[in-house]
């Protein structure tokens, strides 16, 4: 069965997340330097089926856009020219940094893990994609 891939994009780095094939649970996948994505992201569809692909979009409160915002729509672009069949589509990421960084001291994970920025765009990806998992149950 086919997974849902969500990216959490960043300049340097993005976190990746996936469901399991029976879309319930959303797990960290991994971080990826950003200039190594379109890399990763070709030799995962190779190995898993995946039928979306879920983007952070960053907004700020009044939905207007960010200085990231720009940056997310050149990589949908890019990635609907290198990825034609794939669908994709963008999701809130507003306070989802937050949220991760939050989780972590839940966990009770140590503050050297907490302070590699990696551990945080995957948490953040994670987030984004259980929340659209939860909203699809509704």
């Amino acid at each position: 069965m086919p997974r849902i891939l969500c990216i959490d994009y960043g300049k340097k780095r993005t976190g990746l997340a996936v469901t399991d094939p029976f879309k319930i649970i959303a797990s960290a996948l991994t971080t990826v330097e950003t200039k190594d994505l379109f890399s990763f992201l070709k030799k995962y569809f190779q190995q898993e089926a995946v039928e979306l692909v879920l983007v952070g979009e960053p907004k700020n409160w009044d939905e207007s856009d960010t200085h990231a915002t720009p940056l997310v729509h050149q990589f949908i672009q890019k990635f609907k020219k290198d990825f034609p069949l794939m669908k994709i589509e963008t999701v809130d990421e507003r306070y989802t940094s937050k949220l991760a960084s939050q989780a972590m001291v839940e966990m009770g994970m140590k503050k050297k893990d907490r302070q590699k920025k990696g551990n945080v765009d995957q948490i953040a990806a994670t987030i984004m994609l259980q929340e659209y998992l939860k909203a699809l149950n509704f």
